[in-house]
């Protein structure tokens, strides 16, 4: 590239600085894109990280990742401290976006004043391979992103579980894809089918479903009332 080349793409990156917020933002947005078309590695999502208005990111209707009020609390004290360092992996819909993995960082984005004021009402995103917007591709990508650093309802999992074999995903499929071995499936099917057994029966709390670690031993013992 030539230095009259340079110049002028200075000159344009200049020009763009005391354009309105959200009219720099779009045409930011445009010049990734333009960039990301041509980059040798346009095949990884996170060689496009674009900025959206935060009211058009939603959360998925799967997602059995939980965060307790005080990690919470910490993710937040994060993003102000630290600004985001990772964006939010969605899948667009129409001119909206699912979130894939992120949604407790979409939270603190919508939900925390600071957060949003600090951020400009906006947030961080790479948009999900094409290849991966079947839904239940986009459930396998969710629970891999979760797996490796958060804890998972029980229930919910086994609710995916079941949800991914209507989709006629095999066992072998699911553990896959999900990072399962065969007994965690089985177990998870298992306790889906309790659930679906019982499901009009009063039972005590002895048995209280609650989140487990990856490794945990799921426990699905329960004591039955006699009235």
């Amino acid at each position: 590239m030539n230095n009259s080349n340079v110049v002028k793409i200075f000159d344009f990156i200049d020009s763009i600085k005391n354009m309105a917020i959200d009219e720099k933002v779009e045409l930011i947005n445009e010049l990734r894109k333009k960039i990301h078309s041509v980059s040798p590695f346009k095949d990884n999502p996170v060689d496009l990280v674009e900025w959206v208005k935060c009211d058009s990111v939603f959360a998925n209707d799967y997602n059995p990742n939980s965060v307790a009020p005080p990690e919470m609390e910490l993710l937040r004290v994060s993003i102000q401290a630290d600004g985001y360092t990772q964006p939010v992996v969605t899948m667009p819909d129409g001119d909206s976006f699912t979130v894939v993995d992120g949604f407790h960082r979409t939270r603190c984005a919508k939900e925390c004043s600071d957060i949003k004021e600090k951020i400009l009402g906006y947030i961080p995103i790479v948009r999900i391979k094409e290849s991966q917007e079947d839904r239940g591709d986009r459930i396998a990508a969710t629970i891999r992103h979760n797996r490796a650093r958060g804890k998972h309802k029980v229930e919910a999992m086994s609710d995916i579980v079941i949800e991914l074999k209507r989709r006629n995903w095999s066992d072998e499929k699911i553990g896959k894809n999900l990072g399962m071995d065969p007994d965690e499936v089985l177990r998870l099917t298992q306790i889906a089918g309790l659930a679906e057994m019982f499901a009009d029966r009063d039972f005590s709390e002895a048995w209280t479903p609650g989140l487990i670690d990856d490794d945990s031993i799921i426990d699905v013992s329960f004591e039955e009332n006699d009235d």
